[in-house]
């Protein structure tokens, strides 16, 4: 068993093309071979206030210092790397939203078993569908969609379960110096930063198969709290 620790956040660009590029990875993993993927909780910004009306370019704008065309020129580039990967992105239409019930939410997935189904159906909710990610009925669906009862997601609603969890992936991230996101941890020994190629990752994994060192890669198409490069 291969345990893979993913660190992302809802509204990086680059952990759901991450995702993609590490499925596609495992796909060319001997067949006997398991993995267990682990999706731990990183917030770009935790402060960030959730502004249904502002568009994201308008955001990134302000976040980078960019001009708006510049920061829509930007979004438009990050398309055509999600379109190669098969992935629609349409971030004319991305909310501005906060994304800590977003990662409660897969705290709660993981303790029912669906915490890969919940992830995949945030990203393309904010990326594809334009839909909401802090709006707790918004979550809702989308976590009865992945497999959590309902009950269970209408009771964390109701109190702050798995607020420490999610602050506990970030300091832990700090710890071992997770700079921006995605960020991917094999059996705690060797590191990926950021989306990279297929081949990056077909290493890292034959690296855990055969217990040998892997460098680094340079970390490349990752976002950090000062917006995404």
């Amino acid at each position: 068993m291969i345990k893979v620790q993913i660190w992302s956040d809802v509204m990086c660009p680059f952990c759901y093309i991450g995702k993609r590029k590490i499925e596609a990875a495992i796909r060319d993993l001997p067949a006997a071979t398991k993995v267990e993927i682990e999706w731990k909780s990183y917030q770009l910004n935790p402060q960030l206030v959730t502004q249904p009306q502002k568009r994201i370019h308008e955001y990134l704008a302000e976040v980078k210092g960019w001009s708006v065309a510049q920061a829509q020129q930007m979004n438009e580039h990050v398309s055509q790397l999600a379109a190669s990967e098969g992935l629609t992105y349409n971030l004319d239409q991305a909310v501005v939203a906060n994304s800590m019930d977003a990662h409660r939410l897969s705290h709660l997935a993981k303790k029912h078993g669906c915490q890969n189904q919940l992830e995949e159906l945030l990203f393309q909710a904010y990326f594809t569908n334009g839909k909401n990610t802090a709006d707790q009925q918004t979550l809702t669906e989308i976590g009865i969609q992945a497999g959590i009862p309902e009950i269970a997601i209408k009771q964390l609603w109701l109190n702050e379960d798995y607020k420490q969890e999610v602050e506990n992936d970030q300091y832990e991230a700090y710890q071992i110096g997770v700079k921006g996101v995605p960020f991917f941890v094999f059996d705690s020994q060797f590191a990926v930063s950021g989306a990279q190629p297929v081949s990056v990752f077909q290493q890292a994994f034959a690296a855990c198969l055969t217990n040998t060192a892997t460098a680094e890669p340079t970390s490349e198409s990752v976002c950090t709290p000062d917006g995404c490069n």
